[in-house]
């Protein structure tokens, strides 16, 4: 090569030089433009208050919960002591219970609409301590809909298949198809609560979770699957109270564990997993929805309307009639 074409060489490779980024600043520009949710999480638990601006959403926005409820504001640190358990939003109980059979019918016409329409479905997360009201709630709110087009799963002890894969596979298995409102008694969040208090996991590990649920989660909004996700919040008086009175009621015996007396000694441990489950795990396409849940018929109230709301907002139809049907006439 002559002295001339070197020179042009160097020259040439000098200016590639110039614009080509170092590996880590194409790793940070890659991060800016499309930030994880597993990046979400370690920035919300290093700066509390200061979260990194994600990319804007392609799947649903989530609708403000309804009065009463406390929405953890993602990428700020959340203190579950903060919240007031007996809240009552200043409501009187029987105006509650009478405002309760108006959130079902909306609740009942709109689910209707969703599964006719099968082009989206909703996912309502339930998460709680032992006697939190799970159940109760469930049973409360979504009374009289039609059970072709909603389904229940509560996730107890993995099985031995389900723990020979990924934590979260079990629960994709029971997410809600178009058309569906799929409701979780207890959840994935089982995966960062009850393993890291009774110590089933490194914590390496169970740190790690956040950010693959938030990933889970954010997959399932870009798959145009609404999520509401609400934490009954008691306290710690109103669960004693609960447990004793599942004690002295024959017929509640069979809901009562005695293990939940041993849980109870955790008490402060579950409330801090719980705080940082919802500090690491409350996003814009995903918030927490805090409900005080001491007074039943408030935490029923207030989660019907934010479900019937939510699906007020998501504004499903029936599908266009095949054309001409009007005109049919049906034979004798």
């Amino acid at each position: 090569m002559s002295k001339k074409h070197r020179k042009t060489d160097r020259r040439q490779k000098a200016g590639t030089a110039g614009v080509t980024k170092s590996p880590d600043r194409s790793v940070e520009d890659a991060r800016r433009k499309a930030p994880s949710s597993s990046l979400w999480a370690a920035a919300t638990a290093e700066i509390a208050g200061i979260a990194p601006a994600l990319i804007d959403a392609h799947g649903p926005a989530s609708v403000a919960a309804a009065d009463g409820i406390v929405t953890v504001v993602p990428g700020s640190r959340f203190d579950l002591a903060k919240v007031d358990a007996d809240a009552d939003g200043g409501f009187d109980k029987d105006w509650a219970k009478a405002a309760l059979a108006t959130e079902r019918t909306r609740i009942q016409a709109l689910q209707e609409k969703l599964y006719a329409e099968r082009q989206r479905s909703l996912l309502v997360v339930f998460q709680a301590i032992d006697t939190g009201g799970k159940d109760g709630t469930i049973r409360a709110v979504l009374e009289g809909v039609n059970p072709q087009g909603c389904t229940v799963a509560s996730f107890k002890v993995p099985s031995t298949e389900e723990r020979e894969h990924d934590f979260l596979w079990r629960y994709h298995q029971r997410t809600p198809g178009r058309g569906m409102i799929g409701v979780f008694n207890r959840s994935h969040y089982e995966d960062v609560l009850v393993v890291r208090v009774k110590g089933l996991v490194p914590e390496p590990v169970w740190q790690a979770r956040y950010g693959l649920i938030n990933d889970f989660e954010r997959l399932l909004t870009e798959s145009g699957t609404h999520i509401l996700k609400f934490f009954l919040h008691i306290s710690k008086d109103e669960q004693k109270q609960r447990l004793e009175a599942r004690i002295a009621n024959p017929d509640k015996h069979w809901k009562f564990d005695p293990a939940d007396l041993v849980e109870r000694k955790s008490w402060d441990a579950y409330q801090a997993a719980f705080s940082d489950a919802l500090t690491r795990c409350s996003t814009p396409h995903a918030p927490w929805h805090v409900v005080p849940a001491n007074r039943k018929w408030f935490r029923n109230l207030v989660i019907a309307r934010t479900i019937a709301d939510t699906l007020d907002a998501m504004d499903p139809q029936f599908p266009e009639a095949v054309a001409g049907i009007a005109d049919l006439v049906v034979p004798d």
